[in-house]
């Protein structure tokens, strides 16, 4: 059987133009089933530091994922499903015009197009239908016999895990990685950036670009996408000075 070519796109920062965990606890808020005081005391902080660039993404969403985890204890999976449509149906065209059209230009080549998120598998499961993706990992946080949510997880978020996702992958689609392709944005996706023959860094994170350049390998293929208003720019890695400072 003729080995076939797979997308795996990463989606909180890679399609979406911010992290839907972010979206979905808002509106767990407003439905009245997690205290404002969850986000206000404890997120806002790491937000704002990021926000005004005296902190770091990874920082703000690490913090989002830890609220999300604890607040999610005890509450019903049919709620959470039923708010990720609601996030999904008024938020899902806040995309990258980039990795949109690279979604659709895959889907023309008749290539599987994978969603691999960090996020709640929920929220993935929508953004795939929306898109029209042949598959979708995410993070899946457990239930027990009366649909309510334990506090265990089975997490996507980490670069082990998406291997892990990726190599039973390869096995189900037949895939040659070697002709795949893979969009991310963090350091959760340096693995699946590796693994692949045509990797791309979407608007990619400082940490992600540290790691891209401690392996020869990813730096010679990666090619690195910029997206700022309505201009997409490409930029090579030999451009970009990591660590950079203000002259005096």
């Amino acid at each position: 059987m003729e080995k076939q070519v797979a997308a795996f796109f990463d989606i909180d920062g890679t399609i979406y133009r911010e992290g839907m965990i972010t979206e979905l606890f808002k509106k767990l808020i407003t439905h009245e089933l997690v205290d404002q005081s969850a986000y206000v005391d404890r997120v806002m902080p790491a937000y704002l530091k990021w926000n005004k660039r005296q902190g770091h993404y990874d920082d703000y969403m690490d913090k989002m994922i830890e609220i999300y985890y604890e607040c999610l204890v005890g509450m019903r999976h049919e709620h959470i499903d039923f708010i990720a449509k609601k996030v999904i149906e008024q938020k899902g065209d806040r995309v990258y015009t980039f990795t949109r059209d690279q979604i659709f230009y895959h889907q023309r080549h008749k290539n599987k197009v994978i969603a691999i998120s960090g996020s709640p598998v929920e929220l993935v499961k929508e953004m795939a239908n929306k898109y029209n993706f042949d598959d979708y990992r995410g993070t899946v946080y457990l239930t027990d016999d009366e649909g309510k949510f334990t506090g265990k997880n089975i997490p996507m978020w980490d670069s082990k895990s998406k291997h892990k996702a990726i190599e039973k992958l390869v096995v189900k689609y037949n895939l040659d990685l070697s002709k795949c392709y893979a969009y991310g944005d963090t350091t959760g996706d340096l693995m699946m950036l590796s693994l692949v023959g045509h990797p791309y860094a979407i608007n990619p994170t400082k940490s992600l670009i540290e790691g891209i350049i401690k392996s020869p390998e990813l730096s010679k293929k990666i090619k690195i996408i910029v997206e700022r208003k309505d201009m997409i720019y490409e930029i090579p890695l030999n451009a970009i000075d990591v660590n950079y400072k203000p002259k005096d």
